[in-house]
């Protein structure tokens, strides 16, 4: 019997909380206070998503193609002589046959293994000159990178007989007004300045434009054989070794695998080793989007805690009721904490919509232009992942809801006899 009258007792106790949460509500009048604050709150909360979402996924975007294209001109790992001393330059030279090649199995985060080697030299046309490193490359290359990044012409057919087909970059082209077909000379210094240097005829027969620079201006890409004659190595001897890596964030233990299997008298080190000041420059990213995603979630939670205070002032009556129909302070708290969480997810929703869509613009279309001399890139790259999205999202819902509820202990100060008196 006790726990039927209970039973009825809480039904009514509850019908009651309804139609006085229901009767509340309906008296939302168009001119509401909190309205516009509550607007631009949720406009906060677009805004920061959006600013959020354009620094991860351009920060990790820049930081992605800044190291592909390293590793195109370079690969993750290079293996050299130890006399090379890390030169552009590959000077003594390398046996081809090595345990590691073609498959380094001994490592399982190396995807691949190819040979090459590099001579530096002068083109001289007709009315220019330039000074310039030729890369030789064998039939083993991986062309990928530079097919990405071909303008015009093809790729060189590199193979058996030795090939006079060479790759040179766009900006190259245009100072020496080199065009796809175009032949042209290279001199080559020896290394005895007593000797006359050696000269070789090269065909343009493709252009690319990676966007950087500093590699762009240096390279030209044609066949290893050339290299071979011109220090007078035979076929098995090469400059060196680049390998490229499955997982590219575990670079540095590969590197240490990679040095740990080979010759001593090779040495082994990474293009992070290689262009340390780069990368150190890239690893500054992390640090400006944690503070760019800190500040905004400050921001958004402030703005949060404003609109939540205001709705506990203009819902001071309410919550006088609520308190006198027997309701607990947590939940009138949770009443509001819900309240916010939906304002939170309307403005996350806009955010995404619209940060999204602007991103999509930014990746297809381009419209965000950089400075190659600066960042090594024409325009913004933009690479954002599913786990990123959802990280930023439940991240930004979570610290704002956790920012309101000491601000939400305000409802425990109210009194129900005062409140209902609030006007």
């Amino acid at each position: 019997m006790y726990f039927w009258i209970k039973s009825i007792l809480s039904f009514q106790l509850n019908y009651e909380l309804f139609i006085a949460k229901r009767i509340i509500a309906s008296k939302q009048h168009k001119n509401s206070v909190s309205s516009p604050i509550i607007k631009i709150s949720i406009l906060a909360i677009a805004i920061g998503i959006i600013v959020m979402l354009f620094s991860v996924a351009t920060g990790v975007g820049l930081q992605k193609k800044i190291k592909e294209k390293i590793s195109g001109f370079n690969g993750d790992i290079q293996i050299i002589n130890y006399d090379s001393n890390n030169s552009r330059i590959t000077v003594t030279p390398v046996f081809k046959h090595q345990d590691f090649y073609p498959d380094f199995a001994s490592v399982a985060n190396v995807k691949k293994v190819q040979v090459y080697a590099t001579k530096a030299g002068i083109i001289r046309t007709p009315n220019e000159f330039e000074g310039i490193i030729l890369k030789g490359v064998d039939q083993d290359y991986h062309w990928s990178f530079f097919e990405e990044y071909l303008k015009a012409g093809k790729l060189p057919e590199i193979g058996a007989k030795v090939s006079n087909e060479v790759l040179i970059s766009a900006k190259t082209a245009a100072r020496l007004s080199l065009n796809v077909g175009d032949e042209f000379h290279i001199f080559f210094v020896k290394n005895d300045p007593n000797k006359a240097p050696n000269s070789r005829k090269f065909n343009v027969c493709g252009v690319f434009n990676s966007g950087f620079e500093e590699f762009d201006e240096a390279f030209m890409i044609g066949d290893i054989k050339h290299i071979q004659r011109i220090n007078k190595w035979d076929e098995n001897q090469v400059g060196g070794f680049e390998l490229f890596v499955h997982d590219f964030d575990q670079l540095n233990q590969t590197g240490s695998e990679v040095y740990e299997q080979i010759d001593p008298s090779l040495n082994a080190y990474t293009i992070a080793e290689k262009f340390p000041a780069i990368f150190e420059w890239l690893s500054l990213f992390d640090t400006n989007i944690i503070v760019i995603i800190a500040i905004m979630i400050l921001i958004a939670g402030i703005n949060m805690i404003t609109a939540l205070l205001v709705l506990i002032l203009e819902r001071t009556q309410m919550i006088g009721i609520l308190k006198a129909l027997g309701n607990h302070n947590w939940s009138i708290r949770k009443i509001f904490l819900y309240n916010a969480a939906f304002l939170i997810g309307k403005g996350l929703l806009w955010g995404n919509l619209i940060g999204i869509g602007l991103l999509l613009i930014q990746k297809y279309l381009g419209v965000i232009t950089l400075n190659p001399e600066t960042y090594y890139v024409n325009q913004a790259p933009v690479h954002l992942s599913f786990s990123a999205l959802i990280w930023i999202n439940i991240g930004t819902l979570l610290l704002c809801l956790l920012m309101l509820i000491v601000p939400s202990f305000i409802v425990s100060k109210i009194s129900p006899v005062k409140a209902i008196k609030f006007d």
